[in-house]
C-alpha cells in the first residue's frame, strides 16, 4: 500500500481560520491513488454479500458509485433537502450551530437488504448518524460504514458505536 495520505493536500484556513481542510482532489487526480483508494474500501466488505452501496453527498457519490460498480450492484444516493426527484425521508441532525437534514427515496432499500455506507471524510459523525437512522427507517441492514479520511479528534466513531467503521486514513489533528 502507498502513502495514500501524501495523495491528501491540506489547505489551512479553510473554510475559515485554523482549520486545516483535507482537500481530496490531489488523490482524485491522481490515477493510481484514486484507484488504490477504492480498492483499499471495497476490499474489507466484499465478501459480505451487499446488495446496495449508500453514498453521502457529495464526496461520498465518488467513492460509493465506484465501489457499486465493481460489485455490480445498486447505488443510493443520500441527499440533502430537495435533490431527489421521487418520494423521499428525511433524518435532521446537529450541526456545530444549527440543525440540517438528509434525504433517501422512500424505495431505495428494501427490509432485509445489507448496504455500505461511504463518505470521503468522518468527522463529528452526523450525517453518518443521520444516514445510518435513515437506511434503518427503511428496514436496510448495515454491513459496514467506509471513509476515506478520519478526523479521529472530532470523535464522530462514537456515534456508530456497534457498526463496522473502516477509514483508511486518520489524522489526530487538524
Amino acid at each position: 500500500m502507498s502513502d495514500l495520505k501524501s495523495s491528501i493536500r491540506n489547505v489551512p484556513d479553510f473554510p475559515k481560520p485554523g482549520i486545516g481542510f483535507k482537500d481530496i482532489t490531489t488523490l482524485l487526480i491522481d490515477g493510481p491513488a484514486f484507484r488504490e483508494a477504492v480498492d483499499l474500501l471495497a476490499e474489507r466488505f466484499r465478501n459480505q454479500e451487499i446488495k446496495k452501496v449508500v453514498g453521502i453527498e457529495s464526496r461520498g457519490f465518488v467513492f460509493g458509485s465506484v465501489i457499486a460498480y465493481k460489485w455490480g450492484v445498486g447505488f443510493v444516493p443520500v441527499r440533502k433537502p430537495g435533490k431527489l426527484p421521487a418520494e423521499t425521508i428525511s433524518e435532521e441532525y446537529d450541526l456545530e450551530y444549527g440543525t440540517d437534514s438528509l434525504e433517501i427515496h422512500r424505495d431505495a432499500i428494501t427490509p432485509g437488504e445489507k448496504v455500505l455506507i461511504v463518505d470521503d471524510l468522518l468527522a463529528t459523525g452526523g450525517t453518518a448518524q443521520a444516514t445510518v437512522n435513515l437506511i434503518n427507517r427503511l428496514g436496510g441492514e448495515i454491513a459496514g460504514i467506509a471513509f476515506l479520511i478520519e478526523l479521529s479528534f472530532l470523535n464522530g466513531r462514537q456515534k456508530l458505536r456497534g457498526y463496522d467503521v473502516l477509514s483508511l486514513m486518520e489524522y489526530d489533528a487538524e
